[in-house]
């Protein structure tokens, strides 16, 4: 066997170990693993407190919006959105008081939104809801409100006004308007021309759905 010399040997050595050093610093080392942020969702609350005069909300075309979280920028800003947009969490919609919508935190109910809708009993002395959630939400006509929303989920995240695609009910701006101006949360009625026979109307015309209703059910 030939032995080699010191000389060699180290050599050989050094070359390994330059050898080593070479693969380890061709191969990049491998990023941390890093956790994406955590999303804080803040619940919106909502009881009978939520609701007041609904004259004390901003005016928007012919109704009325709030937000419960304070971004009321946010919630003005989809409801004159020219072409819709997602109203954000905390907005609420209404267009007369006896009923209201309310933007819900994120992932409450994808099928609606988010939005949970309200049947509303109004007095003097304040708000009870009635009735809260969907399915089981209907207005003074017997309608379902989330069915009567739903054809404008996009692009105007279920509002509905007359060019948004909703079944059209057989209510118009002077009703609606005299039930602002005659809600008794907001104290004395401020009256204008024509609200005593729009509402009479209103209230003729909820009386025979109701009585026509109460026949049906009883076949």
């Amino acid at each position: 066997m030939r032995r080699m010399s010191s000389g060699t040997a180290m050599v050989c050595v050094l070359t390994s170990g330059l050898s080593g050093m070479v693969a380890t610093a061709g191969t990049p080392a491998r990023p941390a693993a890093t956790e994406a942020p955590a999303v804080t969702v803040i619940p919106v609350r909502v009881d009978d407190k939520t609701f007041r005069c609904i004259r004390k909300m901003t005016p928007v075309r012919q109704f009325y919006v709030d937000n419960l979280l304070g971004n009321m920028a946010g919630t003005l800003a989809a409801a004159n959105a020219p072409k819709g947009a997602v109203y954000p969490a905390g907005s609420v919609v209404q267009l007369v008081p006896t009923e209201a919508m309310v933007k819900r935190e994120a992932g409450f109910s994808p099928a609606t939104g988010d939005w949970e809708f309200f049947e509303l009993d109004v007095s003097a002395t304040g708000t009870r809801i009635g009735k809260r959630g969907f399915a089981e939400v209907n207005n003074r006509f017997g309608k379902n409100c989330f069915a009567c929303h739903a054809p404008a989920r996009d692009p105007w995240d279920f509002i509905c006004e007359t060019t948004h695609g909703c079944e059209p009910i057989p209510v118009d701006r002077q009703m609606t308007g005299a039930l602002q101006r005659s809600d008794p949360r907001c104290g004395e009625p401020v009256p204008q021309d024509g609200d005593g026979m729009a509402l009479f109307k209103l209230k003729a015309m909820v009386l025979i759905g109701t009585s026509i209703a109460w026949v049906n059910g009883l076949f």
